[in-house]
């Protein structure tokens, strides 16, 4: 690969060296005067615009194994060395277009001084081009100008002056490059049909093998499209691209590199490309499958994020081993989908992995109950469910972990001091309630909550609280905090891009939105302004939210507070082998650790008898050490678990993605719908906590049970 490359590059450099230094060597006698003026002036045109800029190749995305996922690519190419090419191939190419390539030095002047007068003259058009011409020329239409049409027109309309500019790039070509590799660069960069561009990718997609493997058959079909790749596409003009092949068969008979009698028992063979069309690669992230493509899809998200340019990522010709453990991601696939069958109408049921760490926060795993691909009749969709801020009406109680946080860091209360939780709670800090709220001001009701089925009443520790999710408990805590408080810890322990996002859509705020509340991020809806105390409602989860950073939270939290991205990146390699550095965000100690191991030990009982996740566990046969939270926002319509253990951090969140609004019922694993109106029985404990045990006890499964670090005293009762 990497002399390949050096090869492409050592192109470059000598188009631009012919460009600045080839007037010299231009015979001008019988073309001077204003022709050979127009040419020189194309020629330096050409030579600010060419650069050391190598073909497009196939970038691969592995798992952590090094194991290929999927191939993105805006060309289709295999970069193929010269030994690597069979004969057949090259004398075919050679007798039907440059019979005479290993005796001239780059251009045939008799024939292309012909062409260009009876081109100029009004006559047919004519070519006369070398193949080294033809690679200077195919290099600038496929290469240097594959994004420019007017470039590309420019790179082969046929006048004196852009004849006379490629044949003086050809000559100093031929003066840097041998025969061989001008043969071989031209079988690498020409376009075959339908994406597919040089000799390696050509042999592999016509005709399952290899370019060393071409018969002349086979090389000789390939070499007459090269004249014209879409007339004569064997799937689509089979007669023609026949003819055709039997023509440049002919050709080698003519110029003595096949017998007659031979070429007339090739000529009996049938075209011989596979059917229905080349066989390549996907050339994005549905070629890695329905169960690892929104893997694929959040690593192309990420580099993006990050500064790496779209069509770079397409042509580097990079290897990019991610993070994604195969084991991990399929296990994840099955359970989501045990739970919600993927073609169910309007449920999304997902699964984010990530490994905790002081130095890094890996990406292991990506899943949803619907495949990753473009046919929604079958259940699939392009739309990254487990990375993007796609559930859009919230987690519920998974965000009261926020305020806990909040409460023990500003001295409200540690795990083990009592907490109030009555039945019903009437803020005196928060407005904003709906009608069965006391007016507290004109047009304005005080914000009152009371607690589901799930939650406790009276008063309870932090802890019991955190197992049990009272809502009144969490909103007195959220007034005690300050709500700017409980916002900030949210984005401290990982909801970094989601508290960046509209909160009405979950989108990036919209600058040309038509009210100044749908433009606001998350942190400014819901914190305090100049005419608002902020709105309580944070801590219930209301809000639209990404999986994938809620798994990040527990393992930041897990990680002794410490804050690093969620990364799906193991190792970036470019075309030539060499390490491509990314710029990612510094790991950083978000809460003191002893306020993050407290919180674990705080969070540590939702697994329990009493706890909301606890029929789920149990289902599996839970031993483990682990940390948990449930959530379930209002009328049942969407619902979440997240949890981890020291090796696994995770969350699970089912949703409605297509018509957010509306209930949730679960009856039992695989029989999950979405209801026509707004009730539901969907409860973070039902469906999300089955995904979530259902995986990970499998992925852990012969893995050390370990502990959950010790609480620091300091948060465990702070009065």
């Amino acid at each position: 690969m990497r002399t390949r490359g050096s090869l492409f590059r050592i192109l470059g450099l000598c188009l631009l060296a012919g460009a600045l230094v080839a007037g010299t060597l231009l015979p001008v006698v019988a073309l001077a005067g204003v022709v050979t003026n127009e040419a020189s002036e194309t020629v330096e045109s050409l030579s600010a615009e060419l650069a050391d800029e190598p073909p497009p190749l196939v970038t691969t995305i592995t798992d952590r194994n090094g194991d290929p996922v999927a191939t993105l690519y805006d060309q289709y190419r295999i970069p193929t060395a010269a030994e690597e090419i069979s004969d057949a191939m090259k004398w075919a190419l050679i007798s039907v277009e440059d019979r005479r390539f290993y005796e001239h030095h780059g251009v045939d002047w008799k024939g292309t001084v012909r062409a260009a007068l009876n081109n100029t003259s009004g006559g047919d058009t004519q070519g006369a081009s070398t193949l080294t011409q033809q690679y200077v020329k195919n290099y600038l239409i496929n290469v240097i100008y594959r994004n420019d049409k007017a470039g590309q027109q420019r790179a082969q309309e046929t006048s004196i002056t852009r004849k006379l500019a490629e044949a003086r790039i050809a000559i100093q070509l031929e003066t840097t490059m041998s025969k061989d590799e001008i043969l071989v660069g031209y079988l690498n960069v020409v376009e075959f049909s339908r994406q597919v561009y040089g000799v390696g990718a050509a042999a592999r997609s016509y005709f399952g093998t290899t370019p060393d493997k071409l018969t002349v058959a086979q090389g000789a079909l390939l070499a007459g499209m090269a004249n014209n790749p879409s007339i004569y596409d064997p799937w689509s003009h089979p007669e023609r691209a026949l003819e055709r092949r039997d023509f440049v068969i002919d050709k080698m008979v003519e110029n003595r590199k096949l017998s007659e009698e031979d070429a007339e028992r090739v000529k009996d063979e049938p075209l011989g490309v596979l059917p229905d069309g080349p066989d390549k690669p996907a050339a994005n992230c549905v070629g890695a499958g329905p169960e690892n493509g929104f893997f694929c899809q959040y690593v192309e998200d990420y580099l993006l994020e990050h500064g790496m340019k779209k069509d770079d990522l397409y042509t580097g010709g990079y290897t990019i081993r991610t993070t994604m453990d195969p084991v991990a991601n399929h296990a994840a696939k099955e359970s989501a989908e045990q739970q919600v069958d993927k073609t169910e109408e309007n449920v999304a049921n997902t699964l984010s992995l990530v490994k905790p760490g002081k130095d890094r926060h890996e990406v292991v795993a990506l899943a949803a109950n619907r495949d990753y691909g473009p046919d929604a009749a079958a259940g699939q969709t392009e739309f990254a469910l487990p990375s993007a801020i796609s559930n859009v009406t919230g987690t519920g109680s998974s965000y009261k972990v926020f305020t806990a946080a909040a409460a023990m860091e500003r001295g409200v209360a540690g795990i083990h001091d009592t907490v109030q939780s009555p039945s019903r709670h009437v803020s005196d800090v928060f407005v904003g309630g709906g009608e069965q709220c006391p007016t507290v001001a004109r047009g304005t009701r005080a914000y009152c909550v009371t607690n589901a089925s799930e939650g406790g009443s009276g008063s309870m520790t932090l802890q019991t609280a955190l197992q049990t999710s009272p809502n009144t408990a969490f909103v007195i805590l959220e007034e005690q905090a300050g709500m700017r408080a409980v916002l900030d810890m949210a984005n401290r322990l990982g909801m970094r891009k989601t508290m960046a996002s509209n909160a009405a859509t979950g989108g990036a705020p919209d600058p040309d939105a038509e009210s100044a509340e749908a433009r606001q991020s998350q942190l400014e809806f819901f914190g305090p302004s100049e005419n608002s105390p902020g709105k309580g409602s944070f801590t219930l989860g209301v809000s639209p939210t990404s999986g994938l950073e809620l798994a990040n939270v527990a393992a930041t939290i897990l990680s002794g507070g410490v804050w690093c991205p969620p990364t799906p990146i193991g190792e970036i390699t470019d075309r030539d082998g060499k390490p491509r550095p990314l710029q990612e965000e510094q790991c950083e100690q978000a809460v003191p650790e002893g306020l993050a191991n407290t919180l674990a030990v705080g969070m540590s009982k939702d697994d329990l008898p009493g706890g909301t996740a606890h029929a789920a566990a149990q289902g599996v046969g839970w031993n483990r050490p682990m940390i948990g939270k449930t959530g379930t926002t209002q009328h049942n319509g969407s619902a979440a678990f997240v949890g981890g253990t020291p090796q696994l951090a995770g969350a699970a969140m089912v949703f409605r993605p297509d018509r957010p609004y509306g209930g949730l019922v679960d009856g039992g694993p695989g029989n999950v719908r979405a209801t026509d109106g707004d009730s539901g029985n969907m409860f973070g404990g039902k469906t999300p906590a089955r995904t979530w045990f259902g995986a990970v006890s499998k992925i852990l499964e012969g893995q050390e049970v370990l502990p959950l670090p010790a609480a620091d005293p300091r948060y465990e009762r702070v009065n």
